[in-house]
């Protein structure tokens, strides 16, 4: 079924969207490009993440596997999440998408799913997705169906349950739930890497659509003690109860997470993370009460200065 791109906004931008990239750079089987292939000057996967900012998307999970921590490094900044695949060698794409499906599991109303090589959607491709309210959705050129792939939450624990080898499309349609297609006005949805020259013909097209103001927000006394890094940090302290675990998922030193920690209190004056030790499943990791509140506090200051930034951006640009 195609359905138009109208909908009741009032009641879509509530949703809340989260994003997964598998960017495993290596599937068994498949000729599958490298997610730090340069598209312009930037990689891949950089710009599948740009792409995804744009319209809001987050949290921002990344699937890596071969050379993950040169893709850990290009994306050092952009305050996404990392979930390795370790065995990336042997997985077919299904396998990594489940990996990225089961960390968003009740963390947001609605996923967008996208694999490293389709990457010249435009954000307003995403943006239509987002607001059409439904649970399994397809863009679609021509008559032509294309990735991204949105998938409601709900129906995220029955396609974890797939254990077939047939990969993502025999498992939405083993949940029993119709998959619905949007027109797009968007070819970009069709093209991967591999399509060398159709991409550098999209290329210049896709650098405009991706023209946004990239604002950083950090929170300074004699010198900056907080921000997006530290945010995330103690965003997956909440998430995992273990700074160790934090650290893997956003390339980040066991001992700067401290010292950041650390150096947040001092700054503070007050606890933000509680240290609780022994037991025979280890210490954990909370935040405290303060610490939950200067989370929120910041979080909702860094979206009104973005939402600003853009407006402006908008109207002077």
């Amino acid at each position: 079924m195609t359905i138009p791109t109208q909908s009741d906004n009032s009641e879509k931008r509530q949703k809340t969207t989260g994003g997964i990239i598998v960017a495993t750079g290596w599937s068994s089987g498949e000729n599958e490009p490298h997610p730090l292939l340069k598209m312009g000057s930037i990689t891949a996967v950089k710009r599948i993440v740009l792409t995804f900012q744009q319209v809001g998307i987050s949290p921002i999970v990344i699937v890596i596997g071969y050379e993950a921590e040169k893709i850990e490094h290009d994306l050092a900044d952009y305050g996404v999440i990392f979930l390795l695949d370790e065995k990336y060698e042997t997985s077919q794409m299904f396998d990594s998408a489940k990996i990225g499906l089961s960390y968003l599991l009740n963390k947001c109303d609605q996923i967008i799913f996208n694999p490293v090589s389709i990457l010249m959607f435009t954000p307003e491709t995403i943006k239509k997705m987002m607001e059409c309210g439904k649970k399994l959705l397809s863009p679609s050129y021509h008559g032509k169906t294309g990735h991204p792939l949105l998938i409601s939450s709900e129906l995220i624990p029955e396609i974890l349950k797939y254990n077939g080898n047939t990969g993502m499309r025999d498992a939405i349609k083993n949940i029993g739930v119709e998959r619905q297609w949007i027109d797009i006005d968007d070819e970009g949805i069709l093209h991967d890497a591999d399509d060398i020259d159709r991409s550098n013909q999209l290329l210049k097209k896709h650098n405009q659509l991706i023209l946004h103001p990239f604002v950083r927000i950090s929170i300074e006394k004699e010198f900056m003690f907080f921000n997006s890094k530290t945010k995330l940090l103690l965003i997956l302290i909440e998430d995992t109860h273990s700074v160790r675990s934090a650290c893997k998922h956003i390339a980040l030193s066991y001992s700067k997470a401290w010292n950041m920690l650390n150096e947040l209190e001092h700054e503070l004056g007050y606890t933000v993370v509680e240290r609780k030790h022994g037991g025979k499943n280890g210490g954990k990791t909370y935040l405290t009460k303060e610490g939950t509140e200067f989370l929120k506090k910041y979080q909702q200051f860094e979206q009104n200065v973005r939402k600003y930034a853009k407006d402006e951006f908008v109207r002077l640009f």
